[in-house]
């Protein structure tokens, strides 16, 4: 049996239209153009898709986590719209300043996911749009990789030595991992 493969994939900025005022209901959870077909891609070609996000609107009381569950709900349903399958949510409900392990870049979510599911984290990519994304994926040995939507575009002029790879979207990100992996 082939060994299971895995796209880890922040949520806002990467999926979806992201927010400064964060995104508190299903109706203000819009995907990115692209974003549920490229799930429906990666799916289509062997992998699992997760995705790994830092929610701390929960810990700000913009919103509480049965909401985050319903906005959740929201995205794998329109993913399997299109065909796609959201495996699992692994979520930062904690604050920039509460110290815990799991908020990016720190890398207790992406630890999470890996022993929950027997994971090699060095043979998986991680697809964000903000440096924290990018150097959770570093810190735990995973293949980092950057989309230019949500804050995408701004961490690379933040950062113009990144040594990374860098896509306009997740679809174009999806085509890419695909095409590598068929060779």
């Amino acid at each position: 049996m082939p060994k299971q493969r895995y796209i880890l994939l922040d949520r806002d900025g990467v999926i979806n239209h992201d927010s400064n005022e964060f995104i508190k209901s299903p109706e203000q959870w819009l995907p990115i153009e692209g974003s549920l077909e490229a799930i429906a891609l990666l799916n289509a070609h062997g992998y699992q898709v997760i995705v790994v996000t830092n929610q701390s609107g929960v810990a700000r009381g913009l919103l509480d986590e049965a909401m985050l569950e319903k906005i959740h709900a929201k995205m794998r349903r329109l993913a399997s719209e299109k065909g796609g399958k959201i495996d699992a949510v692994y979520f930062c409900p904690h604050g920039p300043g509460d110290g815990c392990n799991c908020r990016k870049p720190k890398p207790g979510l992406l630890k999470a996911f890996a022993s929950d599911f027997h994971a090699d984290l060095t043979t998986t990519a991680v697809i964000g749009d903000s440096l924290r994304d990018l150097q959770a994926a570093e810190s735990v040995g995973a293949k980092p990789i950057l989309v230019r939507t949500g804050k995408g575009q701004q961490t690379l002029l933040n950062n113009p030595d990144l040594n990374i790879p860098v896509f306009e979207n997740l679809y174009d990100a999806a085509q890419h991992l695909i095409t590598r992996s068929q060779t």
